[in-house]
């Protein structure tokens, strides 16, 4: 569900039920886990776990799925492109990849991620969205 606050829109996660369990242990719940589009910035938090950047960073966004359980439930990072994955179930993600890499894992200076999976409730919105605020849809 997306919840539109001014020029602010909200995505929730879309919780798997079978990976209800594992993420509370993480600290992610619906309550503590959402990303928001706002004026100029991209924020997703999952749980204890925070990414920030401006959406002129946005190099490319693209709905992608479904996935191995494995791969995507939880935080994960790529060792192939050091992305990062928010995922709450295996079936559809939007990929967020990034001009100037980010923190979100292992704070903000340690490790840096080039690219973003989330698994929200509006993909097609959200990626919509997404393409609009940083310029990418020209259409």
């Amino acid at each position: 569900m997306m919840v539109e606050q001014g020029t602010m829109q909200a995505f929730e996660f879309d919780f798997d039920g079978r990976y209800r369990p594992l993420l509370r242990l993480l600290g992610v719940t619906p309550a503590t886990a959402q990303v928001v589009v706002g004026a100029g910035v991209l924020r997703a938090r999952f749980g204890p776990w925070l990414l920030d950047t401006t959406v002129d960073n946005i190099r490319d966004v693209t709905v992608t799925g479904p996935f191995t359980p494995l791969k995507v439930i939880g935080p994960h990072l790529s060792l192939a492109d050091r992305g990062v994955t928010f995922g709450t179930n295996a079936r559809t993600g939007v990929c967020v990849q990034f001009d100037e890499p980010v923190g979100a894992l292992a704070g903000h200076r340690v490790l840096r991620h080039t690219g973003m999976t989330v698994t929200v409730q509006d993909p097609t919105g959200f990626a919509q969205l997404l393409r609009v605020r940083a310029g990418l849809d020209t259409a």
